[in-house]
């Protein structure tokens, strides 16, 4: 993979922060939730995050969700799978989505 190349993949790596209790409760542990590719891998995420928003990255945790199975009358559905990062920021190195003080 060209450089180039692996600087635009690392560019759609993250997909979006994301809000909720829980991610509201570890941002005091210096922590930040991120919706990602379901084929990105930790180094991937550690980069993308220090390279997007210019902070240290100490640690990366990842989980996967599979998409649940859906029904609306006959009619039946599933819902897509995808994967969440947890991100701990090194020492100093801070990310604020909400905008609040």
């Amino acid at each position: 993979m060209t450089v180039a190349a692996h600087q635009e993949r690392l560019m759609t790596i993250i997909q979006g922060p994301h809000l909720s209790e829980k991610s509201h409760i570890v941002a005091e542990h210096n922590q930040v939730v991120f919706k990602v590719r379901t084929d990105a891998t930790k180094p991937e995420i550690k980069k993308a995050v220090e390279l997007l928003f210019e902070v240290s990255v100490e640690g990366v945790t990842v989980i996967n969700y599979q998409g649940k199975s859906k029904r609306h009358g006959t009619t039946k559905g599933r819902r897509a799978s995808w994967k969440k990062a947890y991100v701990k920021l090194a020492e100093g190195s801070h990310l604020d989505f909400i905008g609040g003080d």
